[in-house]
């Protein structure tokens, strides 16, 4: 399944990011629909979720998130919907890890 968040605010360590494999990071933005996939790899045994997903967040209310491989870029989202049939754009996409 997918959830749709919309980024409430990330910090400036994205935007200076250079790395080849990394600078995804650059083109993220608040205010910007982001859609994130969770996959079998990272979902939980038990349960059949992603940690984080947001699966009990209603409303307002604001969830952090980090990005792997650099722990600087970092910000805040809201859960927009859940998505079960994935439909996630090529751009603006992430995978729960």
């Amino acid at each position: 399944y997918c959830v749709e968040f919309r980024t409430e605010s990330l910090s400036q360590h994205c935007a200076s990011e250079t790395r080849p494999h990394a600078r995804w990071m650059q083109y993220l933005r608040e205010g910007h629909t982001v859609c994130v996939a969770c996959q079998p790899p990272a979902m939980s045994a038990d349960t059949q979720r992603c940690s984080g997903d947001g699966h009990t967040a209603h409303g307002d209310k604001i969830l952090h998130w980090e990005a792997i491989g650099n722990s600087q870029c970092q910000g805040t989202w809201k859960k927009i919907r859940q998505l079960e049939h994935c439909s996630c754009p090529l751009v603006h996409s992430f995978i729960f890890t």
